[in-house]
């Protein structure tokens, strides 16, 4: 079962990132600007999302992804760790997100983590 300590270890392998407290909360950063949080009791997380993808997400995968209402004009979606197939799934979710918040140097200077390509080269 996927839990906060994979999301955690995933979330610190990619590069500059920081993890930070905030509203209680581990908060992972990177270049400044939060990516992922891990809320509440653990049982889930908050990504970036652009609220277009998210609603998309969403009406797909009820199960796994939903957003709070005092979440809903923002561009971040929650996802149950339960509800995710395994690890790589979690760290493409991870990665995706970190993307949206690296500046293009950092994305530019890591391809292996574009989307597409490939669970062997992102490891």
């Amino acid at each position: 079962m996927i839990d906060a300590d994979d999301v955690r270890r995933i979330a610190l392998s990619l590069p500059e990132t920081i993890e930070k407290e905030a509203w209680s909360m581990p908060t992972f950063r990177v270049a400044g600007k939060m990516y992922l949080t891990v809320p509440d009791d653990e049982t889930s997380i908050a990504v970036r999302c652009p609220r277009h993808e998210r609603e998309e997400l969403i009406a797909a995968e009820p199960e796994k992804f939903w957003v709070p209402p005092h979440e809903a004009s923002s561009a971040w979606v929650r996802v149950r760790l339960a509800a995710l197939e395994d690890a790589e799934e979690l760290r493409d979710i991870v990665v995706d997100s970190w993307r949206q918040a690296a500046p293009d140097r950092l994305a530019e200077a890591f391809p292996e983590l574009a989307p597409g390509a490939g669970a062997e080269g992102s490891r």
